[in-house]
């Protein structure tokens, strides 16, 4: 038998999978992690808890799948696009106010480096080009300069500051090589030149790490799907249960392995193209959602991260929009509400999930109604409650709930969650429109994720954006996308094309309903004023005090 697996460190589990060649799932595992969370802008972890759930994972995957080590024939990984501070034996060097060690991960979603955000945009620069215009405090040379200015020590002690992709090759090879895609995505490295911008980094402050020559953010910067020299160690062979010298990929960011387990799969037996892939737009769903697309020319839109060149499809731009919190803001939603803790024991003691418990709540209230979305009529909601990453790249709006009244109940509750999922697929079309008014030709959405497992999420989607959807026949298509890479690092398959093309396949699809367009048209318009509101309300009170 002949297998690899991919390794998807998500923002609450770790998730492993056995796969075959033609990406069928022969096994699969989870590990939860540990999050520390400090107000609203501090989130941090650790990355020895990390790979001990990595390891862990990867044990319970291989147990259920059957299979021996010698079966495995290589391994990707992906990860979110966390900030990770090792010292030079590679212990971990802490990022935390608390001066935990431990707590050694500034995770993407922390805002603590807004104000280093603000002060790299307040001045141009040559790479800001290629992050659509504004960086963000989600990415990592903002988080570099909040832990120079904030966190001397550490700055001093720290030897490697990596992706948690990278780390996690580092730490399953020891072999400091960095990823094309998380260095050009999150840390400014120019792909397309194959080059840090030594002005850059001299003019916003971090010139030190210029003048070491970037040796402690990276200098050996390969494309996703390389083989990372050696493979695996027999350190790490050991804690996995793998053998030592497995070939190991070059890692990838977890989003953009979600685009790679589903965007090549043919529709209608046609052969997946360039111009193809042009049209088609990977939306990635959970804590929060990505919006990945790409093209064989370079668009710069307006708060849209990109163009990146071949940082996820080789020899292809990639345009990035994205949601902060999508599944992360339902949750709290439901959660925040009089009766969500109710709802959630309600729906327990009859064996479902909240969300199916709220979904059938809603068929009930949609009895006498055309279409359920009109139960939301007069409820609105600005979904920015973290902040705009895209197309507004705002990190400073929150957002806004309009229409409540004295009802506290759990069909209210079923409201609001409806109003929450269409105001996040709102938030898609905005980005859509953003990128077809910038070159693209968005025809159909290929969606991956925690949230495509909810029907109505789903559906509301598809109506709102009057487009089909189309579901990755293998759920895990992040975990699939991490070991597309491992068949490429394995020499199995050839690029990163070729591996799409073997292991991607559609399964269900989505269409939008008739009859639905103009009443979402309308509540879009509503959306859109909402934001118009919300910053003339800023505005009012910067002379309060």
């Amino acid at each position: 038998m002949t297998a690899v697996i991919g390794i998807d460190v998500g923002t609450g589990s770790v998730r492993a999978g056995v796969f075959d060649l033609s990406g069928k799932m022969l096994g699969v595992a989870s590990r939860d992690i540990q999050t520390w969370k400090t107000g609203s802008d501090f989130v941090e972890q650790s990355s020895d808890n990390i790979w001990q759930a990595v390891c862990e994972a990867v044990q319970g995957a291989m147990s259920s799948s059957g299979l021996l080590a010698s079966d495995i024939k290589g391994v990707g990984f992906d990860a979110t696009c966390s900030l990770v501070a090792v010292d030079e034996e590679g212990r971990p060097v802490t990022v935390s106010p608390s001066r935990d060690d431990a707590r050694n991960i500034i995770v993407w979603m922390d805002h603590r480096a807004t104000p280093q955000a603000m002060k790299i945009n307040s001045s141009p620069h040559r790479v800001l080009q290629y992050v659509g215009g504004t960086i963000s405090p989600e990415m990592e040379t903002p988080k570099l300069l909040w832990l120079k200015e904030n966190m001397p020590e550490t700055w001093a002690r720290t030897a490697h500051f990596f992706d948690l992709p990278d780390f996690l090759t580092w730490r399953a090879s020891g072999q400091t090589s960095r990823s094309l895609c998380s260095t050009v995505c999150k840390w400014t490295y120019l792909g397309h030149e194959q080059q840090w911008d030594r002005e850059y980094f001299e003019s916003i402050g971090l010139g030190d790490l210029a003048q070491e020559d970037f040796t402690r953010i990276g200098t050996d910067i390969r494309p996703m799907g390389s083989p990372v020299t050696g493979g695996l160690s027999l350190q790490a062979a050991t804690e996995l249960g793998l053998l030592q010298g497995t070939p190991t990929a070059t890692s990838i960011i977890d989003a953009h392995a979600g685009a790679l387990g589903i965007i090549g799969a043919s529709l209608d037996n046609q052969p997946v193209t360039q111009d193809i892939l042009e049209t088609r737009m990977a939306l990635i769903c959970g804590t929060s959602s990505c919006h990945m697309v790409v093209s064989q020319q370079a668009h710069n839109i307006a708060g849209v991260w990109g163009p990146y060149f071949s940082a996820m499809v080789p020899g292809m731009w990639l345009n990035e929009g994205g949601q902060s919190t999508t599944g992360a803001l339902i949750d709290h939603i439901i959660f925040s509400h009089a009766r969500g803790q109710e709802a959630k024991k309600q729906a327990e003691s009859e064996g479902k999930s909240i969300y199916q418990f709220l979904n059938e709540r809603l068929n009930i209230l949609t009895t006498g109604l055309s279409f359920p979305a009109l139960l939301t009529k007069n409820r609105h909601i600005l979904p920015y409650f973290h902040g705009n990453r895209s197309p507004r790249a705002n990190p400073l709006l929150r957002g806004t709930v309009a229409g409540l009244c004295m009802e506290n109940s759990i069909d209210d509750l079923a409201v609001s969650y409806l109003a929450t999922i269409q105001a996040i697929a709102y938030g898609t079309k905005h980005i859509i429109e953003s990128m077809n008014q910038s070159g693209y030709t968005i025809q159909t959405i290929f969606a991956c994720g925690g949230d495509c497992k909810n029907s109505v999420f789903l559906r509301e989607h598809a109506d709102i954006l009057n487009c089909q959807i189309v579901l990755a026949k293998e759920p895990e298509a992040v975990l699939l996308g991490a070991a597309t890479l491992a068949t490429v690092a394995a020499g199995i398959q050839p690029n990163i094309f070729a591996a799409m093309s073997a292991m991607n396949h559609a399964g269900a699809v989505i269409q939008p309903a008739m009859g639905t367009q103009h009443y979402h048209l309308q509540k879009y318009a509503v959306f859109k004023r909402m934001h118009d509101d919300l910053v003339a309300y800023q505005a009012l009170m910067t002379t309060a005090g």
